[in-house]
This record gives structure tokens, sequence and C-alpha cells, in this order.
């Protein structure tokens, strides 16, 4: 069994105003993507200029905090949101949806489109590649804030969380999501780009991939307490199977739709070519 490393949520302290590695991390996400963004405009067929990239971040960075929290209050906490809506404005208190942050970065996407002129599944096929980086480091932002471990295990590498109150040997599922969802996922989706592709090519490979590796992970992840012990109609269409986890339902949707973008893309080109 490993033991947490005991790392302080809080990276640094001034006074009244704490600075903590959750923010820190999605700080480290924007500039990746910025980053990668700049490098990436400067391919010949890439959509958007490198004096554009600022305005894209700035549209996909409101899109996931916006989306994320929506998101989350919408699919996980939907009852506590009624009852008390000042919640969504409480975001030091944790909850962001991946679901929701990908929903809310669509939107933002279609916004930056219209006002760019560009279309929107070849500002999508651009974008992609980007949010493999920041998903890792929000994974990472989980880890050290001790939040969404894993099942109880009996595995070498099962870990004590010190914040876990039943104190069980648990899977550190957040580096298995920051190793799948992070550095798999990038090293996939930026080997596929690294060529012109049809429109939504990009985007439905990484929505697939996306869902499958989560679809997966949430087999040893730690379900959501919020959904145990409700009824079929009050968890859901999916959670009724009795097994099938709140994120497994989401990912459903998105595995569908990537394989919908694929098979258009191709059957799009093929007609051309005809």
């Amino acid at each position: 069994m490993l033991i947490y490393p005991q790392i302080d949520p809080v990276a640094l302290s001034l006074g009244p105003l704490k600075i903590h590695w959750y923010g820190i991390m999605y700080l480290l996400a924007f500039v990746c993507a910025w980053l990668l963004a700049s490098r990436n405009s400067q391919r010949p067929w890439a959509p958007v200029a490198k004096t554009q990239v600022e305005d894209l971040i700035v549209f996909g960075a409101w899109g996931v905090i916006l989306g994320g929290r929506f998101g989350y209050m919408l699919f996980y906490s939907a009852d506590k949101w009624l009852a008390d809506p000042s919640m969504i404005f409480r975001i030091w208190e944790g909850g962001m949806s991946f679901h929701g942050g990908l929903i809310g970065v669509a939107l933002a996407l279609l916004l930056y489109a219209r006002k760019h002129k560009i279309a929107f599944l070849s500002l999508a096929d651009f974008v992609v590649p980007l949010v493999p980086a920041g998903l890792f480091f929000g994974r990472l932002g989980n880890f050290i804030g001790q939040e969404l471990w894993g099942r109880p295990t009996d595995v070498s590498w099962g870990m004590l969380f010190p914040a876990d109150p039943e104190q069980l040997a648990r899977h550190p599922s957040q580096l298995y999501e920051a190793l799948l969802e992070g550095v798999v996922l990038f090293l996939i989706i930026n080997w596929y780009a690294r060529k012109p592709r049809l429109f939504g090519e990009i985007s439905g490979l990484f929505l697939i991939l996306y869902g499958v590796f989560r679809f997966a992970v949430e087999f040893v992840r730690q379900p959501d307490p919020q959904f145990a012990g409700q009824s079929a109609v009050q968890s859901g269409v999916f959670e009724w199977l009795g097994w099938m986890t709140r994120g497994q339902t989401l990912c459903i949707p998105m595995i569908l739709l990537g394989i919908w973008f694929m098979r258009s893309s191709l059957r799009g080109f093929v007609s051309r070519k005809a």
C-alpha cells in the first residue's frame, strides 16, 4: 500500500489570500493551450492565425469555467442547486464537470467561429489537440486536492488518502485519468493531427477516445455519493442498470457523437470523390 505524499492543497498563502494548487493547475492548462495553439497556428492548413490565438484562449477559458460549473450543478448537484441557487458562484468549494466544460467550450467555439467566420468543425479540430494537456493538469489538481479518488482495492499500489474517512487503500484513479486522458490522449490526438484531416475527424477521434478512457476508469473510481440509494427515476435512465456511474452515462453520447463525426466525414469524402 502507498501513502498519499501529504501535499498541502494551498500552494501559497499571502495573508488572507490563499493560492490553491488546483487554481495553479488551471493556469498551467491555459498556458499550455496557448503555447500549443501558437505553434499549431503556423501550420498551412490551420484555420486560426497566430494573432487570433489569444482571443481563442479567452473564449475557451470562459467556456471551460462557466460550462464546467453549470455542468456540475446540473449533472451532479441539481437538488442542492435548486435548494441554494447561490451555490453556483461558490467555485472555491469545488465542483467542476468535464462534460459541462466540453459543452461550454463548444458553445464558446460557435461564438468564436461566427465572429471570425471560420467553419465550426475546422475550429474544433484545431482546438481538440490542446485539450489533453489541460486534462492532465486538472487530474493532478484532483490528486493534490484528495478528491475523486478510486474504489477500495488490494493491489500493491493502492493508496491511503488522509482525507478518506474510511481510511481504505484505494485506486489512485486521478493518476489513471491523468495518464489516459492527459498523456496517452495527447500523444494520439497530436500524432493524428500532424497532417490535414477531413472536417470532424480529429474531433470525432477525441470524443471516442476520451469517452472510452473515462468509461474504463469509472470502474475503479469511487461512485458519486450523492446518487447512492436513489431510485432509477431519480438517478437517471442508465443508472438503473445498477452498475453504470453518472460519468459513464455522460460518456455514451460523447462516444456516439464521435463515431457520427468520423463516419460523416468519411462518407462526405467518398461522396465528393464519386
